[in-house]
């Protein structure tokens, strides 16, 4: 019981100085209602941020006050901790939305949940219209759960020997190496390498000619592999719009896409000079043969769809014009969907995909970035594991019995604690999308595909689903508390979210 209450201690304290850090965030929205005069416009906005500011700062500098003395937490406290602090950091994200849009609180706390996770499901249409304070809120929510909500908390709070595990139960779960050995610094190097591709990304979509409120929401929700839009069409805008560059915007964001979808190790090691990064390791090398293979799989399906190679005209400008916007329209969807981004300039379930193109878009669901990117899904250097022990199983089929056959990965053998929470996490995986689609179809009306589909969407943290907008919204309680559970599991990799229905771990 004395363990128990400690705890409770401990888990208070850290939320309290979590709270505190909301508190501040918030108030950039709240500062945006009165720059653009939404506060003098009859608008609810500024009572929308005023509420949870206040909520944030007094439990905060309570909780604070009241478990200043807890001791560091032990592993499985910070798993709880981390748990804990996403699901209450929601529910107070919930209430802009709530009071802004007069949307439900479950709704709110779903759009919360959903950029904090950078899933990017939405519960909103009319997103044009919205009040921008409420669009930049959704972008930061986003931006925020990018590299994790207590990755910028330990960033600037830096908690002395809790760090390290606070940020190994935020991160993914397998091994992978930091760019120095000081976690507080690798802490500090991943949001330098983070602010600076938000930078970068906002500057060369404001210099293309996107406005300065759009170039920012973009710019967060990119990098973070989130997908929020300030518009229903999402990257499809700018072109329905007629905006003259259209074109660059659609290339500049797939190459966000990309950063955001690739381990920041990469990135630390690009920045360092070292271009055999972009080669050198099982992972990347996975990488860019999947986006490859997929990209020409779907290509090579729209055209022969269309029959464009039976009208070759390799003379005509208009071909190659249709060549070039057809490679756009799938890199960028490819990359979106991998990267488990969800921004969009076609609709996956409409016309323009065909029947391969929506299965290989389930599948990269499922994987999605790499290990140490903002990416979500089961991970590229997962999915290289499972195949070099599908492989290892067929040498030992083949092999005398006293035979050694140990995993390599990149010259280091991978241990078999690590290979059996590979497998763990992939059975936990297909158990919730299984789960997930069956709670979806026995609660509603849409197809098997359909049903699946949002799982997949809310597990893999991704956003586009076979499921339209206005679908959405219009969901089964039941379905929308189920697809809440699916983004937070998926986010921090299930297993951590499962240890808050042990008993066990409240009494250890």
């Amino acid at each position: 019981m004395r363990r128990q209450h400690q705890t409770i201690r401990i888990i208070l304290n850290f939320l309290g100085a979590l709270f505190i850090a909301l508190g501040c965030i918030l108030l950039l929205p709240l500062g945006l209602t009165l720059v653009d005069g939404e506060i003098w416009q009859g608008q609810r906005t500024f009572l929308a941020f005023s509420l949870p500011v206040a909520t944030s700062f007094v439990l905060g500098i309570a909780f604070k006050g009241f478990y200043r003395d807890a001791a560091p937490p032990n592993n499985l406290e910070a798993i709880l901790i981390v748990s804990i602090g996403w699901i209450t950091v929601s529910a107070i994200g919930a209430i802009p939305f709530v009071i802004g849009i007069n949307s439900s609180y479950l709704d709110g706390y779903f759009e919360a949940m959903s950029g904090f996770t950078t899933t990017g499901i939405t519960m909103y249409t009319g997103l044009d219209w919205m009040p921008r304070s409420i669009l930049f809120w959704r972008a930061i929510t986003q931006w925020l759960g990018g590299l994790g909500i207590l990755t910028f908390f330990l960033a600037v709070t830096y908690q002395g020997g809790s760090t390290h595990r606070l940020f190994g139960a935020e991160s993914h779960k397998i091994e992978v190496g930091r760019p120095v050995p000081s976690l507080a610094r690798t802490v500090q190097i991943l949001v330098g390498i983070y602010i600076g591709i938000t930078i970068a990304i906002f500057s060369g979509l404001l210099l293309v000619g996107m406005s300065p409120f759009d170039s920012i929401a973009h710019s967060l929700t990119t990098i973070s592999t989130g997908g929020f839009s300030p518009y229903d069409a999402s990257i499809e805008y700018y072109r329905l719009s007629g905006h003259p560059n259209y074109i660059w915007i659609e290339y500049i964001i797939i190459v966000g896409m990309l950063a955001g979808g690739t381990s920041f190790l990469i990135h630390f090691r690009l920045l360092n000079g070292s271009w055999r990064a972009l080669y050198d390791n099982i992972e990347v090398r996975y990488w860019w043969a999947l986006i490859g293979l997929f990209v020409i799989l779907i290509l090579g399906e729209r055209l022969i769809r269309l029959e464009t190679f039976a009208n070759f005209r390799p003379f005509h400008l208009g071909f190659w014009q249709v060549i070039e916007e057809d490679f756009r329209i799938v890199l960028f969807q490819v990359i979106a969907i991998i990267t488990t981004t969800g921004f969009g300039t076609h609709d996956i379930a409409g016309s323009f995909f065909g029947t391969e193109a929506r299965e290989l878009f389930l599948i990269m669901m499922v994987i999605g970035g790499c290990v140490g990117s903002t990416g979500g899904g089961f991970k590229v250097l997962r999915i290289a594991i499972l195949v070099k022990l599908i492989q290892r199983e067929i040498y030992r089929l083949r092999s005398p019995i006293q035979a050694i056959s140990t995993i390599i990965i990149d010259g280091e053998p991978v241990e078999m604690d690590e290979i059996q929470r590979v497998s763990g996490i992939f059975f936990a995986w297909i158990a919730l999308l299984i789960l997930g689609g069956g709670i979806t179809a026995l609660f509603s009306q849409f197809n098997g595909y359909q049903a699946l589909s949002g799982m997949f969407s809310a597990l893999g943290n991704i956003g586009p689903a076979y499921i339209s907008v206005q679908d959405m919204g219009q969901l089964h309680p039941i379905i929308k508390i189920t697809y809440i559970f699916g983004m937070l599991a998926g986010r921090l990799e299930i297993l951590p979210v499962l240890v808050l229905f042990s008993p066990r771990a409240w009494r250890a």
